[in-house]
């Protein structure tokens, strides 16, 4: 979005526009819309404004739920946004630590500011793009007596009357509208200013899941999250915000519940066992956070091979933590005797998993020419230092 398309779009009839236009996702939906607006006599820089906010609204629905069809966005706005269940999360740290006035330092569109005034804290919304900066003040209209929004670079802001920073440092390349990643040292801002501001006062400090671990401070408290199957970042936090005795920390949120495990530090992966009756598949933030051996113990299981995050055991035993499968029998991994071995269990529906050997399920799912009425999930793996393949049933 250009300055053009900002301005028709902040006006009565560009907000009015978006809102009557409705769910608009696929290609054809979007062309057949520009179509009938232009033929409408609309200005280009409308139509594509309009037309835009109504896709990403749409996309939206996933991290913003109903707060997504009153929001505007930009596209790596959205692709960075925090999803308003997590931000709330975020937001009851703070709250809890006794910290009322936060700098979202990084601000974007305003996911997390979103999540902090919600539950009544005051909030310094900062961002370095002067249209994401616009949009955020957008969304944080009805908050507009708790937050105050500037267009800054964090490094530029007074701290001085906030008792805490929310630090969202880009990962990819400055501005509303591109997608492109920066090299390892490339953040705006710069991590050693970030992590200094962290040493200062309280702070969480949003990164990627898979995040270097050695450049993690050996004070902070590092907790990995996964959301509905999807591991979606790494929260780095300070002072009053880490948990005493907490470094470590793999939170796992499904259909709105939420199971967190934590330790003082990384644990050590259980034994390697012989394959059981029973396959766990630990959920990502589990070994970002290196907490599979807590994992594998509370399941009386141990690793299938070493280096490799499935669980096996015989235990009846399930947790958060993993998804869990009945074990039927291994297959032979050659691709023809495993397509003849499919074929004649009637197996039509498969769910290819791989770890540890180079497959790539959608080529291979191809090579099966799978077909009948039967279903199960496809364990792809080594064992004992061989190849494997695993026929189980999720549970």
């Amino acid at each position: 979005m250009d300055r053009a398309e900002l301005t028709a779009l902040l006006t009565p009839e560009g907000l009015r526009l978006v809102d009557e236009l409705g769910a608009i996702d696929s290609a054809g939906e979007v062309a057949a819309a520009v179509s009938r607006l232009r033929a409408k006599g609309l200005t280009p820089d409308l139509v594509s404004a309009a037309v835009g906010q109504a896709r990403l609204r749409t996309r939206a629905r996933t991290k913003f739920g109903a707060f997504a069809e009153r929001m505007l966005f930009t596209r790596a706005g959205l692709e960075q946004a925090t999803r308003l269940e997590i931000a709330a999360r975020h937001a009851g740290r703070f709250r809890d630590a006794g910290l009322n006035h936060v700098a979202d330092l990084g601000c974007g569109i305003g996911g997390d500011a979103l999540g902090l005034a919600g539950i009544g804290l005051q909030v310094l919304a900062v961002d370095a793009d002067e249209i994401t900066a616009v949009l955020a003040a957008y969304n944080l209209a009805p908050f507009s007596g708790s937050v105050t929004v500037q267009h800054a670079r964090a490094e530029d802001v007074s701290l001085e009357d906030v008792n805490a920073v929310w630090l969202d440092p880009a990962r990819r390349a400055a501005g509303h509208g591109s997608t492109l990643r920066l090299g390892a040292d490339e953040w705006s801002p710069p991590l050693e200013w970030v992590f200094d501001v962290a040493a200062r006062m309280p702070a969480g400090v949003k990164l990627g899941p898979a995040f270097d671990r050695r450049r993690i401070p050996g004070d902070a408290e590092a907790q990995w999250i996964s959301v509905d199957g999807s591991t979606i970042e790494l929260v780095l936090w300070t002072g009053a915000l880490a948990r005493p005795g907490v470094r470590r920390a793999a939170l796992v949120v499904r259909g709105g519940t939420g199971a967190e495990l934590t330790a003082s530090t990384d644990t050590v992966d259980a034994p390697v066992r012989p394959l059981a009756t029973y396959l766990h598949e630990p959920e990502g933030a589990v070994i970002r956070a290196r907490l599979i051996g807590e994992v594998a113990r509370a399941l009386d299981a141990g690793m299938l091979s070493e280096g490799i995050a499935y669980l096996t055991g015989d235990a009846a035993l399930t947790s958060p933590f993993v998804q869990s499968f009945r074990v039927r029998e291994q297959l032979p991994t050659d691709v023809r005797a495993l397509a003849r071995a499919l074929r004649e269990r009637d197996i039509g529906t498969l769910e290819i998993k791989k770890r540890g050997v180079d497959i790539d399920p959608a080529t291979l799912r191809t090579k099966l020419k799978l077909r009948g009425d039967g279903s199960a999930t496809l364990f792809l793996t080594r064992a004992a230092g061989s190849r494997v393949a695993i026929l189980a049933d999720r549970l």
